[in-house]
């Protein structure tokens, strides 16, 4: 009976999901066209945030109830997750291009903080010291990376901004514009008034966080009625559980059209998890002494995962069926490995 019940919530945190995330894209472009602020910012920001509230969540409760370890695998799995599994089924549905500003810098941006995470994260490995660990200093570390990168989207705006003043200055003189700026409205989005677009935002987060809740809670239950270790959780049923709405609104946002939301919110949600959710939970709440839910493998396929989504948008500026399927691959190959030394 209790399984049954478990069940259940695991199907209506589905469905909060999938409604919550189809509302949630409506409200972001809306109120893109609104303030005029390019979609890829959007996903970078509002929708980022957004879809790595249970990521913070879990993080929090995890480290107040001292499974760290449920935290660091939750982090390593999620942004895992988000590029092979995400993208790589967003790509399948719509061909995702990429831009140059995010090519040359978000993206790069987020290797660097990749790399430094996975660097603090092996301790032991580099001789530091005797066990694997994060420390208030990491998260601190780890927290001014994100200081960052939101110093990066001020001024972002800022630029845009700017330029827009100075090309209707120009146009009200009778010359020609002095920049051109590319417009991110080539999708058609139903009129919406800006007050019914954060209530769609706002109803939209409220569904994708209380989804993700249940279904984490429900599938944990699950696994641990089966018998399934607390690691492979925290890696597997966790991980996915709080990734899922990065999946379905990237997804949604695909299946829209909206192929900068779905690019933005992947790119965003990774440097969110690793200067958000492991950082400031880490700086605010203390560190994680003895890291036990994972191997030098899971680092390096998160690594590995970054680079690689680097390296197919760098010819061609797009992520592309053949790419989604070679994302799914890695990840079917991973996560076989992950279960099968669980299970050994």
């Amino acid at each position: 009976m209790a399984i049954l019940l478990q069940i259940i919530l695991l199907v209506v945190g589905f469905v909060l999901l999938i409604k919550g995330a189809d509302i949630f894209v409506d409200g972001a472009s809306s109120t893109a066209k609104h303030f005029g602020m390019p979609k890829i910012l959007i996903g970078l920001t509002i929708v980022a945030f957004g879809t790595s509230a249970p990521e913070f969540a879990v993080s929090v409760k995890s480290l107040l109830a001292g499974s760290g370890d449920m935290m660091v695998g939750n982090v390593v799995g999620s942004n895992i997750l988000n590029i092979l599994l995400i993208l790589g089924t967003a790509s399948l549905i719509h061909s995702l291009p990429v831009k140059n500003s995010t090519l040359k810098k978000e993206i790069p941006l987020l290797i660097l903080i990749t790399i430094m995470f996975g660097t603090l994260m092996c301790d032991k490995l580099f001789g530091f010291t005797d066990a694997n660990s994060l420390t208030r200093q990491d998260g601190l570390v780890l927290t001014l990376a994100f200081g960052i990168f939101m110093y990066y989207l001020v001024g972002m705006v800022r630029r845009r901004a700017r330029r827009k003043e100075i090309n209707a200055k120009l146009a009200l003189e009778g010359k020609p514009e002095k920049y051109k700026l590319v417009e991110d409205d080539n999708v058609e989005v139903k009129p919406m008034s800006i007050q019914k677009a954060i209530v769609f935002i706002i109803l939209g987060i409220a569904g994708i966080i209380i989804g993700s809740n249940f279904v984490v809670d429900s599938a944990s239950a699950i696994a641990r009625a089966l018998g399934v270790s607390d690691a492979l959780i925290a890696l597997t049923i966790v991980a996915f559980g709080t990734s899922l709405p990065e999946l379905v609104t990237s997804v949604v946002a695909a299946r829209k059209g909206e192929c900068d939301i779905a690019i933005g919110n992947v790119v965003g949600s990774n440097i969110f998890n690793i200067g958000i959710v492991a950082g400031i939970p880490i700086l605010l709440l203390g560190g994680v002494s003895d890291m036990t839910s994972f191997t030098y493998v899971d680092v390096a396929v998160m690594l590995l995962a970054t680079l690689l989504l680097f390296v197919f948008t760098f010819k061609d500026r797009h992520v592309g069926k053949f790419e989604g399927a070679i994302f799914l691959l890695v990840f079917l190959a991973y996560y076989g490995y992950t279960i099968a030394q669980a299970l050994i």
